[in-house]
């Protein structure tokens, strides 16, 4: 990666009339002054990474989808269109920053190392947190909508009193934008100039409310009000999404603090599998960004550069039956935990107020077995 382009810390929303990118959909590569210089190290082994992370995540989306559906999982929200937005800015950290994301940020689990079974267990009700988020280096899902950028902030801040270069991201919503953790998180980031980068998905919906009922301009204009400079990207270019990220986190690492990155995608799926889309948007709306798959447009730029894309279908294709062989392992050999475990992690250390509710949940159970 180039460094010897400075990052735009004076553009403030760079990309607001139109989001900036390199890959078209018809899979084109196009100039862009702002992102190019991030993107010197982009060759055909990349490329092809790129599309295999891609397609496992969107192999995941679709088998989670499946076990919902078969009553094996209780809930799952889908990410399928946004494989280009999570991948693309997890490939730009290094594995020591830390990353914090909301409820549908599955692609970077995976690609952060976590196995089937710590993915699926929160979603399957059988425990709070999925794996150990200092192994990963990534938080356990928030379902709490933008609280995860208020810990992001405070991440980041203690790291800069610490001394270390590390860099958090905190991933959310366009929904989130709204929210007044987001907002705080915001004024503690650009005062402090802590070393995190918010990086908005916009997949324009909130659940069921589109993103112009919430805002008349686009997002990224939000985090300039804070002093915060922000790019915008169309989401669905892994490599815009890549080298937007890039700058953010070469500035945060720099000492130049907080970056907002506003990524421009569209969420293909239900807001959750219990959800309906068809009852606020249209067919039309979803099949013209279906048009801009981003795993479509990948592939279409990998063909046009004499890439034998069949050998990288094929290879995607194996590990995507294994992951989700795994998948469905997983779910087999869970097993439902002892009511009274709900007590065990709610503090690191237990309080006399948790160990009370804990010994009134035992007593009642045993009451019932006992009237039975």
């Amino acid at each position: 990666m180039s460094t010897a382009v400075p990052a735009p810390s004076a553009e403030l929303a760079a990309g607001l009339d139109r989001p900036l990118a390199v890959l078209h959909p018809d899979g084109s590569r196009h100039a862009d002054a702002v992102l190019d210089a991030y993107l010197t190290d982009v060759d055909e082994t990349m490329l092809t990474d790129f599309y295999v992370d891609m397609s496992i995540a969107r192999r995941v989306d679709r088998e989670a989808f499946t076990l919902t559906r078969q009553g094996s999982l209780v809930l799952w929200p889908p990410l399928l269109g946004q494989e280009a937005a999570q991948i693309g800015s997890c490939r730009a950290l290094r594995d020591t920053d830390f990353l914090f994301g909301s409820y549908r940020e599955h692609a970077i689990a995976v690609m952060r190392g976590v196995d089937p079974a710590g993915l699926l267990a929160v979603w399957q009700g059988n425990t709070l947190s999925g794996w150990d988020p200092y192994s990963h280096h990534l938080a356990t899902p928030q379902i709490i909508i933008g609280a995860q950028t208020l810990h992001a902030t405070g991440y980041a801040m203690a790291t800069r009193i610490d001394g270390a270069d590390d860099v958090a991201i905190a991933y959310l919503g366009d929904g989130a934008i709204s929210e007044g953790d987001t907002n705080e998180a915001m004024v503690f980031a650009s005062t402090f100039s802590a070393p995190v980068v918010f990086f908005c998905q916009n997949n324009q919906y909130a659940i069921s409310e589109p993103v112009r009922v919430q805002s008349g301009s686009p997002l990224a204009l939000r985090p300039t009000g804070f002093g915060i400079p922000a790019l915008r990207v169309d989401g669905n270019d892994v490599l815009a999404v890549l080298a937007a990220t890039r700058i953010a986190v070469e500035r945060a690492r720099t000492g130049g603090g907080p970056t907002f990155v506003e990524a421009v995608t569209y969420r293909m799926g239900p807001h959750t599998t219990t959800d309906d889309p068809t009852r606020y948007r249209e067919d039309e709306e979803a099949a013209e960004w279906s048009a801009k798959d981003p795993i479509v447009r990948l592939e279409r730029h990998l063909a046009s550069s004499g890439v034998r894309t069949d050998r990288i279908r094929e290879e995607a294709q194996v590990r995507c039956d294994q992951i989700a062989r795994d998948m469905r392992d997983a779910v087999a050999e869970a097993h439902t935990p002892e009511a009274a475990t709900i007590f065990d992690h709610v503090h690191a250390v237990p309080t006399q107020r948790v160990e009370r509710q804990r010994a009134e949940h035992i007593a009642f159970v045993a009451s019932v077995e006992g009237e039975s």
